[in-house]
């Protein structure tokens, strides 16, 4: 299993959008940077666990988790005129973009705040931290799972 942050600007998809989703699953569509991409694309697997991550807000930070519950496959939105999300250079003979499917597991009672997250020496070289990182889908290591998994269960006392 593998470990994944995907961040959503919560006024265009927040964890509550997924939480209303029917069986609480949907696609996470609409990524069109070519490494989040491939992140998705070439190394998530099904039962892979995600931090739900709001970003672009008052307060970003972690918000929840969710399980991978489908594998890469083409992301339609980029064959819609209509869709912000829209490609013309993508086609479904040739898709250049790609989702997975997502199920909600979990919404955080407290929301772990970027700038907690930046306190942690564990999390030095996390991926999220670093600057000028703007990647929507980074992994993680299993180390900083678990640091964060931890962090949680002590701020929730």
């Amino acid at each position: 299993m593998k470990f994944w942050l995907m961040k959503s600007e919560p006024s265009t998809y927040s964890i509550d959008s997924l939480l209303k989703k029917p069986k609480q699953t949907d696609h996470w569509e609409g990524v069109r940077n070519y490494q989040a991409r491939n992140f998705m694309r070439d190394h998530m697997k099904k039962g892979d666990r995600a931090f739900f991550y709001h970003s672009s807000c008052k307060t970003p930070g972690i918000v929840g988790m969710m399980e991978i519950v489908q594998e890469s496959h083409p992301d339609a939105s980029s064959w819609d005129p209509s869709s912000k999300y829209f490609d013309p250079k993508s086609t479904p003979q040739n898709p250049r973009w790609f989702m997975v499917s997502v199920h909600f597991l979990e919404k955080f009672k407290i929301p772990i705040e970027l700038t907690q997250l930046k306190t942690l020496p564990a999390l030095k070289n996390m991926i999220l931290l670093k600057p000028g990182n703007r990647l929507s889908v980074m992994p993680l290591t299993t180390a900083e799972w678990q640091t964060i998994l931890a962090f949680k269960e002590k701020n929730a006392l």
